[in-house]
């Protein structure tokens, strides 16, 4: 009985396992059967049979150029450099073209998609960014590229590369100025006999987001094509991403242009402060001078070195040129002042005791007790003078009352009229001044805006 009952339990245990290993077994089929990609025959380098063609070689090699189409996305501009005279730009790059050596059968026709592991393997066009000063493709959390490849044997790769290429600006306008900057593909190794870059959609194959910017407003953008020869290769198909920068000029003008009309109209309160405070008066040019030589010291820091002059600089320095002339305008005032004390000390109309401090300003002319004030008088004939201009005395003829007849002063009778009212520069300053600098202003602001 223990003989029986030992060889039965065997003989279950036996069955049960063998049982189970088929039941197991059907379940890993199952599981195998759903996912492909752990069956052998349906991996990707043996579906795209990339171990049994030369991927060194372009697709169709020794026949007609490969066309590669392009389609860009640009996602953002980084940053746009006046001193380096470059621009950062991040963009989606996408290549279009067909290798039947890729082509694999589809009941579905559905593509199939890779990452970066299998791009190494297989041929891609070797585009590249002319004029370009660094550039690189994003890597996290993955490098930021995709292969998708159709049963037909077209192809899509794309990838995510941000790029920083040189930008040759025109300063002459600087800061009213329009810059037009390009980024330029081309392919390195690969001439137009082997080659065709083209847009793929035409002009709708440059797609932008929207792009904000500092200082600049982004006008338009715009794609084109050219070819470009180098004298050891031949020529090369070269593609453009053309876009037209505005500049913001309401940084500049509160920076800037305000900063220096401020300054200059500064400049202009010394002539109605009086001829004798000589502290106030100079003090004042001064302090404006050197606010003037910092702002352009500061906007020229900023700036690179060009060899020409830009906009910025025949304001700035124009404006420099009138805070500059108030300071001189007051050094004629007490040079002419000077002498005209001195000749009166020498003809005796102020005495040598004579104190400043009691001087007194009156609408800017000095006025003193011992002062000899002479009113205008109508010029009478002289014996000398020419009979043509002088009256008759004929008592018929009169001249019109209130007619003055006067001979042309020379330029050194106006000289000593001037020295001897030294008071009317500060009155014709006055007026002068803000008029040639509202004249400056207006062909100025005609001209660059």
């Amino acid at each position: 009985f223990r003989f029986w009952f030992w060889f039965r339990f065997r003989i279950w245990f036996w069955f049960s396992v063998k049982l189970s290993s088929l039941n197991c077994r059907r379940i890993d089929y199952k599981l195998k059967k759903q996912d492909s990609t752990k069956t052998l025959l349906i991996k990707s380098e043996q579906l795209l049979r990339i171990e049994e063609h030369d991927f060194a070689m372009r697709p169709g090699f020794g026949g007609a150029a490969i066309p590669v189409g392009i389609d860009v996305q640009v996602e953002s501009i980084d940053s746009i450099s006046e001193v380096n005279m470059d621009f950062t730009m991040t963009l989606y790059l996408r290549h279009y073209w067909k290798d039947e050596r890729l082509a694999f059968p589809s009941r579905n026709n559905q593509s199939r998609t890779f990452d970066s592991r299998l791009v190494k393997k297989i041929w891609v066009p070797d585009v590249f960014f002319v004029h370009s000063k660094r550039s690189f493709i994003h890597d996290t959390t993955m490098e930021n590229i995709m292969l998708r490849v159709y049963p037909d044997g077209n192809i899509l790769y794309s990838v995510r590369v941000t790029v920083t290429a040189l930008c040759s600006m025109d300063f002459s306008s600087f800061p009213l100025d329009t810059q037009n900057c390009s980024l330029e593909l081309e392919s390195y190794a690969y001439n137009e006999n082997d080659l065709m870059l083209y847009w793929k959609n035409g002009n709708d194959s440059l797609r932008t987001d929207e792009i904000v910017l500092s200082q600049f407003f982004i006008e338009h953008f715009q794609a084109s094509s050219g070819l470009a020869f180098y004298s050891s290769t031949g020529w090369y198909n070269r593609l453009f991403i053309n876009f037209i920068l505005r500049r913001h000029i309401f940084f500049f003008m509160l920076q800037t242009y305000f900063p220096t009309m401020l300054m200059v109209v500064l400049s202009w309160v010394s002539f109605w402060i009086d001829r004798r405070a000589v502290p106030a008066r100079v003090s004042l040019g001064i302090t404006t001078v050197l606010t003037m030589s910092t702002i352009i010291t500061g906007v020229s820091s900023s700036m690179p070195q060009v060899s020409y002059v830009k906009a910025v600089d025949i304001y700035l320095w124009t404006s420099f040129l009138f805070v500059f002339l108030s300071v001189i305008e007051y050094a004629a005032v007490n040079y002419c002042t000077t002498l005209e004390e001195m000749r009166k000390m020498k003809r005796g109309k102020i005495p040598s005791t004579f104190n400043a401090s009691q001087a007194m300003a009156f609408d800017g002319c000095f006025h003193d007790n011992d002062m000899e004030l002479t009113p205008f008088s109508r010029v009478a004939p002289t014996p000398t003078s020419d009979p043509l201009t002088t009256p008759t005395q004929n008592p018929d003829i009169r001249p019109t009352e209130g007619t003055r007849l006067r001979r042309q002063r020379s330029v050194r009778e106006n000289v000593d009229l001037l020295v001897s009212n030294s008071y009317m520069i500060d009155s014709y300053s006055r007026l002068a001044f803000p008029l040639s600098y509202l004249l400056f202003n207006t062909i100025y602001w005609s001209l660059y805006s």
